[in-house]
């Protein structure tokens, strides 16, 4: 019995499994192949040339989107005080400090991206287990950490297309760059941004070949090899 179903299996009669698209016939291919009833997520996935067990070789960064994901982005912030007033000022959907905590830990879970300030970690912290396979933990190293001051803006950005990467224990980079409905030149231009901030991230130990392989595909449908070559052309030119 096949593994994908009669809508799948019709779908990747489009791809050439020998072939290595360039990123404007992979994003055209795909929009043929689309099947699914609902606006499907496009994704890019990089197989790195990085051993993810060594520390000086971790890929971690974050990635503004020229064109945004295509939904609304739920903002919490963990703060206190007047963090709590610049923070809804700014449009954060949830602002707050101990009550936010206990809702987490009884289980509540619906926002996308969190921020903190500084103040507010040592309260944060506990929450690691429970944020941190999610994905959701704020973080210094991602610009999720910041001074009350700069909270307007990292929700502005967080609200307009602001996306975490970071190298998972496979050596691979997943990431979304829009959704299927969005125009091809959106989607190139979002997925330039994309490569031009993993690029820009390369740890100091990375040897040889950095991006090894990368696919893009839908939620639903199958994935289409990449040009490295390609790519990274893409990537340098709409990123200048």
């Amino acid at each position: 019995m096949g593994k994908h179903g009669k809508k799948y299996q019709e779908a990747s009669k489009v791809v050439d499994k020998a072939k290595a698209y360039s990123p404007d016939e992979a994003i055209e291919l795909a929009k043929q192949a689309s099947y699914a009833k609902f606006d499907e997520t496009v994704e890019l996935h990089l197989k790195m040339g990085v051993n993810p067990r060594s520390a000086d070789q971790q890929v971690r960064g974050v990635v503004l989107l020229p064109n945004g994901l295509g939904k609304k982005t739920r903002v919490l912030v963990f703060t206190q005080g007047e963090g709590i007033k610049l923070a809804e000022e700014a449009g954060a959907d949830y602002a707050g400090a101990d009550e936010l905590i206990k809702q987490i830990e009884d289980g509540w879970l619906e926002f996308d991206v969190s921020i903190a300030t500084p103040d507010m970690m040592p309260k944060v912290a506990k929450l690691g287990r429970i944020l941190g396979r999610r994905g959701l933990m704020p973080n210094p190293k991602s610009g999720t950490v910041v001074p009350a001051q700069d909270l307007s803006r990292v929700i502005s950005e967080a609200r307009k297309g602001r996306s975490e990467f970071r190298l998972d224990r496979t050596a691979i980079i997943h990431l979304p760059i829009g959704k299927i409905s969005f125009d091809k030149d959106k989607l190139l231009e979002n997925l330039a941004a994309a490569v031009d901030a993993i690029v820009k991230a390369k740890p100091s130990g990375a040897k040889g070949q950095y991006i090894r392989t990368a696919f893009l595909a839908t939620s639903m449908g199958p994935g289409f090899r990449l040009d490295i070559s390609s790519v990274l052309a893409v990537s340098s030119s709409l990123s200048r």
